[in-house]
């Protein structure tokens, strides 16, 4: 006979009860990690899409993520003809804010040249870019359709195509364009501002990017070639290594240690949740334990029943918990990234909880006089 299963049976109602409750804990901390998981591979996606092994960025920055970089367009050209070097791309980085409908659309805006790398790798809807002008890919985040016109700045770009997954660090969907219309976009005023710059006599500077990308040819060290580009005093480089590093201690430290830091609360509230839970129900069956005690029970039968049933509870909301923020992790407006790694070692801690919580009750329950249970 199973003590700890017969009791939850007397009481099924508020075990269930108090399950759930606990369920909705735990998956608020599944979630914090699934956020935090999610912030990571978006910081990083925009990162790994040109799959590039070296990054290219004005001299003394670290950009064009971390900091602001701009660079001669011309740099490309001296950057694919190094040795080892088998393709390179100028691209420009950018953010937008449009209204489709009368909602307001953020957008992160690549600019690259065709036929190099900088552009998307993958396209899942439509086709890639092949015109030199007007022609945008969005990420399905946008909501935008195959066809669908947007206007950005002073013209008007149909949607040739759509990938999947494709944002930045702060969650916003990336849009592709080539680098002569992101260029005009980002660096030719309008209204007043070009007035203003016309009359003094200047004229709007396109032929500057944001950072080189180049693929290495097989055999060559991606770090040795920065180091090589890293003499020329007017540059700087990365190796993706380095660069996504670099996202990760800069763009998303912070975010870490913030999320990180609620976890740890969250989870220590929930080891203070089961322990009261698991000590008032041990308390509720006193009189039942001292009965066991007094015909003769041994402790380690006693704190197998408290024990079970803290495993129990914590395994039934650990469980419920999960199943919840797996099924509602679309609803989330940033991605939360669920990781079969995560789950084994959060469900380790909530083990380990358990046990924790349970020695509460089993301590107090081993301390019961067995004459209580003649009492009135």
């Amino acid at each position: 006979m199973n003590l700890a299963l017969r009791d939850i049976r007397h009481r099924a109602g508020r075990f269930v009860l108090t399950a759930v409750g606990l369920s909705l804990l735990l998956g608020v901390v599944m979630s914090m990690i699934g956020i935090y998981r999610g912030l990571v591979d978006d910081a990083l996606a925009l990162a790994r899409a040109p799959a590039a092994e070296l990054w290219v960025v004005e001299g003394g920055t670290r950009g064009p993520f971390a900091e602001a970089s701009r660079i001669p367009r011309d740099t490309r050209a001296a950057i694919a003809r190094l040795d080892g070097v088998a393709a390179a791309g100028a691209v420009t980085y950018q953010s937008l804010q449009v209204s489709v409908d009368g909602r307001p659309l953020r957008l992160f805006v690549v600019g690259h040249e065709l036929d190099r790398p900088g552009g998307p790798t993958a396209i899942a809807d439509g086709r890639a870019i092949e015109r030199s002008h007007f022609e945008l890919v969005v990420d399905r985040r946008t909501g935008l359709k195959l066809g669908e016109r947007l206007r950005l700045g002073t013209d008007t770009f149909t949607v040739v195509g759509r990938t999947k997954g494709q944002v930045d660090s702060a969650g916003n969907a990336v849009a592709y364009m080539t680098l002569s219309d992101a260029q005009k976009l980002q660096f030719t005023l309008e209204g007043a501002a070009a007035r203003n710059q016309a009359a003094r006599g200047e004229s709007p500077n396109r032929q500057q990017v944001n950072a080189v990308v180049a693929r290495v040819k097989p055999g060559h060290d991606p770090d040795e070639l920065a180091q090589s580009v890293r003499r020329w005093k007017h540059l700087a480089a990365l190796s993706q290594d380095q660069q996504e590093s670099l996202l990760l201690t800069s763009v998303v430290e912070k975010a870490r240690r913030q999320i990180g830091l609620f976890t740890a609360v969250l989870l220590a509230v929930s080891t203070v949740i089961i322990a009261l839970i698991i000590y008032t129900m041990t308390m509720d069956k006193m009189r039942e334990i001292a009965t066991l005690k007094l015909i003769g029970a041994p402790d380690r039968t006693i704190a197998g029943l408290i024990l079970q049933q803290s495993l129990a509870l914590g395994g039934l909301a650990f469980v419920t918990g999960t199943t919840l923020v797996t099924l509602a992790a679309g609803v989330f407006p940033r991605r939360v990234l669920i990781l079969p790694a995560d789950v084994a070692a959060l469900s380790l801690v909530v083990l380990t909880i358990c046990v924790v919580a349970s020695l509460f009750g089993v301590r107090y329950a081993l301390r019961v006089d067995p004459a209580r249970a003649l009492g009135g």
